[in-house]
């Protein structure tokens, strides 16, 4: 089987995930593992890897996936605000949007990913501002909980979701 690893990481938490996937994957051919490009060798599994921006996949990644016809794609992706299944699939959704429908989704993964110093910092500015707002201070608790991610049990749970999909 020969597979690509194709994926945008603004922090470093996406690459965490797509290499990963290139160490389960150690027995099958990897013809491209890095960013979004033109002429990647064709391969028989697009792994295709994305942060969330706004609710959806970078503009690299949703014009990549725009242009893939009749692939294989399995999705994985990281989010700074996670915990909840349902926002993961909210965005999951988002990002399949951008691919034909001549291709097939054959599995998806997302966890939660840590978030830079900077993001911290503005929330306790917004904080600062307004010392009683719940949202806030929610997103402070937050942040502190993405700075693990992706951890141990992230990349397990990765490892069976492309297990399983590859062998369906």
């Amino acid at each position: 089987m020969k597979y690509a690893v194709v994926y945008a990481s603004a922090t470093g938490n996406t690459a965490m995930l797509a290499e990963e996937i290139r160490s389960y994957m150690k027995n099958a051919e990897c013809v491209y593992f890095g960013e979004a490009k033109e002429n990647i060798p064709p391969a028989d599994i697009i792994f295709a890897g994305f942060w969330t921006d706004k609710g959806n996949c970078s503009d690299e990644i949703g014009n990549y996936l725009a242009g893939l016809r009749e692939q294989k794609i399995f999705l994985f992706g990281t989010a700074g605000f996670g915990g909840s299944k349902e926002y993961f699939s909210r965005i999951l959704e988002q990002v399949k949007g951008h691919i034909p429908d001549e291709n097939t989704v054959i599995g998806t993964f997302m966890c939660q990913g840590k978030m830079p110093v900077s993001v911290k910092v503005r929330y306790e500015k917004m904080l600062e501002s307004d010392p009683e707002n719940e949202r806030i201070k929610a997103m402070l608790i937050n942040f502190d909980q993405a700075l693990s991610h992706p951890d141990h049990h992230d990349l397990e749970e990765l490892k069976a979701a492309v297990q399983e999909s590859i062998m369906m």
